[in-house]
């Protein structure tokens, strides 16, 4: 009898053993990354907030056609509200919100080699400029700043109309171009390379950056709590860290 006790008492201790095993093995494995489109000016605060995740930066207009063809997307943050809300309309995305803002500036090399101190020497001085293209939300900012200064003559100088504000800032920083149109945001990172003229408050376009959540996300809750980090302290707290402004305060 005492024998078969200790044979019964030992499987049971082996059972046990194999079932800790198995439940050790076999936890709940950690949230996969989420894949998130962001506007290509937002590179270096998206990756220095949360780097666990999946990110794809590039012009909005891009990213959007994109998603609006099916790429498995969970979160898209845009530069411009046209590109959410096409897609919110579309039923694409959930209802999109502003998270921030940025400001347009003028960048020329350190050298400077065209002599640039005014964006309107832009109109009297032979410079090679280069911009975003229009379909690019800081390339139809550009557009908007031209015309409230006069200025749209200055396009016949532009040598290249680039997919994304960042192709922009790297043409000026490596001195392929005399001058660029980028976010004062994107300024920063090169700042050893290029200097920044400001442009007049009263030209400056209202430069809005949305984000949502792509409705057909397979990591929907996921999805919600990283937009939720974003409006939270410390999403707030890296942006203007980063240059980017306040989020803009609801109007009444």
């Amino acid at each position: 009898m005492r024998g078969r006790l200790l044979a019964i008492a030992g499987l049971v201790a082996v059972v046990a053993s194999a079932w800790l095993t198995s439940g050790a093995t076999a936890r709940p494995s950690a949230t996969p990354p989420l894949t998130i489109y962001a506007a290509a000016s937002l590179t270096e605060v998206f990756k220095a907030l949360d780097g666990a995740q999946h990110f794809s930066f590039a012009g909005s207009n891009a990213l959007e056609t994109q998603i609006r063809n099916g790429a498995p997307v969970d979160v898209f943050a845009s530069a411009a509200p046209l590109n959410t809300q096409r897609l919110f309309k579309a039923g694409i995305v959930d209802k999109p919100v502003t998270f921030t803002a940025n400001r347009l500036a003028l960048i020329v090399p350190k050298s400077n080699p065209a002599g640039i101190r005014s964006i309107y020497d832009l109109r009297s001085k032979p410079v090679k400029l280069v911009v975003a293209a229009p379909a690019v939300p800081a390339g139809g900012y550009t557009l908007s700043v031209l015309r409230k200064m006069g200025l749209s003559s200055v396009l016949s100088k532009v040598v290249s109309r680039e997919s994304d504000v960042k192709a922009v800032t790297g043409k000026v920083a490596l001195g392929q171009a005399d001058a660029g149109f980028v976010y004062v945001t994107d300024a920063r990172p090169v700042s050893d390379q290029v200097s920044v003229i400001r442009i007049p408050a009263r030209a400056q376009p209202r430069v809005r950056y949305e984000i949502a959540v792509v409705s057909k996300s397979p990591n929907k809750t996921a999805a919600q709590a990283w937009v939720r980090m974003i409006l939270s302290a410390k999403g707030q707290t890296a942006l203007k860290h980063a240059g980017f402004l306040p989020l803009p305060k609801a109007s009444s």
